[in-house]
C-alpha cells in the first residue's frame, strides 16, 4: 500500500488543481519508496516540481483576486524554505531526515488540500476564472 494513497476529498474539482495534487501525491510515494541511493536525486525532482505547483497556484490567486493570498503564498514559501533545508542534510547523506520530511508532508498536504487550496478551488470556481496549467 502506498504511503499516501490518493483519497476522493483530495480531488477538488479543479482538473489543473487536482491534476498538480495527483503528481504531488505520486511524489510522495515514489520517494517512499526510493532507493537510498537514488534519493537525493528523487528529492531534487520531487523539490522542482513542488516549486512549479506552488508557482502555479500563486499565479492563480494573483490572476483570481484571491483575497487571502498572502497566507497561502506565505504558507507555500515556508514549505519550499523547509523542504530547501532537508535538501541540503539529504545531500550530506542524512537520508533519514529527508524520508521524515516526506512522511510529514502527508498530513500537511490533507490540511492544505482540505483549507487552502479548497478555498482557491472554490474562489476560482465563484469568479468564473478557469486556471490554466504552467508550461510544463
Amino acid at each position: 500500500m502506498p504511503l499516501m494513497p490518493w483519497l476522493p476529498q483530495y480531488d477538488l474539482g479543479c482538473a489543473p488543481m487536482d491534476h498538480t495534487h495527483k503528481e504531488f501525491v505520486e511524489w510522495i510515494n515514489r520517494l517512499a519508496e526510493i532507493a537510498d541511493d537514488q534519493f537525493l536525486d528523487g528529492f531534487d525532482q520531487f523539490l522542482a516540481h513542488t516549486v512549479d505547483h506552488f508557482e502555479q497556484e500563486d499565479r492563480w490567486m494573483e490572476a483570481s483576486n484571491f483575497l487571502p493570498i498572502h497566507c497561502h503564498m506565505d504558507e507555500h514559501r515556508r514549505v519550499l524554505q523547509t523542504l530547501q533545508s532537508i535538501r541540503r542534510f539529504v545531500s550530506r547523506g542524512d537520508i533519514s531526515i529527508g524520508r521524515k520530511a516526506v512522511a510529514e508532508l502527508v498530513d500537511w498536504f490533507t490540511t492544505h488540500a482540505a483549507t487552502m487550496d479548497t478555498a482557491l478551488a472554490v474562489h476560482m470556481r465563484n469568479v468564473g476564472y478557469a486556471p490554466v496549467p504552467l508550461a510544463a
